[in-house]
């Protein structure tokens, strides 16, 4: 939804917190949540057109359930999970006999897109991934889930298919850290505020995509699909071309 990237402040994601995923990188199982951000101009709202591939870039597909964030948060505790769902249940005033939403707040289905290759380079010289993570497309998300359709959201099945062809297929109840725990250590470093979004991390199976290829994902709770992305990978235009340095 436009609503949503018009919204976001901030994009924060949780890393490695699926341990299949973690060991197919070949990467260290964190002690505590690791995020790093993607910036809001990297969204790709529903039917806004393809994901752009920069030339010289392995593009590579991670899908997540996202958290859209409806009131301000900041030091949560890592075990007040009223907190954290009341975080995504939004503000709500009462006036002329009824409630109203004063804030959009739920989740929403994401593709946190990245550039491999440039991330690989970036992590080999210890340098930031901003540039693996925040081109322009790289975060499609789904339309707007309210929070009373995800009852638990530890219990949601999330898949994609490159082409036809399922590569991921899991729930979130293989998260390393749940979202209590997600928002706590979040917000005890930067405040957390109204509209932000939360990827709380990709379950194993992320792989390359190709120009032409099509990406469709899904998120479903007990059998019942909730919503899906489908999108087409196109070469980007322009005159950035990654080179490693």
């Amino acid at each position: 939804m436009a609503s949503i990237k018009a919204n976001a402040r901030k994009v924060i994601c949780i890393g490695r917190n699926y341990v299949d995923h973690v060991r197919e990188l070949n990467n260290v199982q964190p002690s505590q949540p690791f995020f790093f951000l993607k910036p809001p101009s990297s969204i790709l709202p529903p039917g806004s057109g393809p994901i752009l591939r920069p030339k010289g870039v392995t593009l590579h597909y991670e899908v997540e359930l996202a958290l859209v964030i409806g009131k301000e948060v900041r030091d949560l505790d890592a075990n007040d999970e009223k907190g954290a769902m009341d975080a995504i249940a939004g503000v709500w005033s009462f006036s002329g006999l009824q409630w109203w939403r004063l804030t959009e707040a739920g989740y929403c289905l994401s593709l946190d897109m990245t550039g491999r290759n440039v991330q690989d380079e970036a992590k080999k010289k210890g340098l930031p991934w901003s540039i693996a993570k925040g081109f322009d497309t790289f975060l499609p998300i789904s339309n707007y889930i309210p929070k009373a359709s995800i009852p638990d959201p530890h219990k949601v099945d999330l898949y994609l298919a490159v082409n036809g062809q399922l590569r991921q297929s899991d729930n979130t109840d293989l998260m390393i850290f749940r979202i209590p725990r997600q928002l706590s250590d979040i917000s005890k470093v930067m405040t957390l505020e109204t509209g932000d979004l939360v990827l709380t991390g990709t379950p194993k199976g992320v792989g390359p995509v190709s120009v032409g290829d099509v990406m469709k994902a899904g998120i479903r709770v007990d059998g019942k699909e909730l919503e899906t992305i489908e999108v087409e990978v196109k070469e980007r235009e322009g005159t950035y071309e990654f080179r490693e340095t």
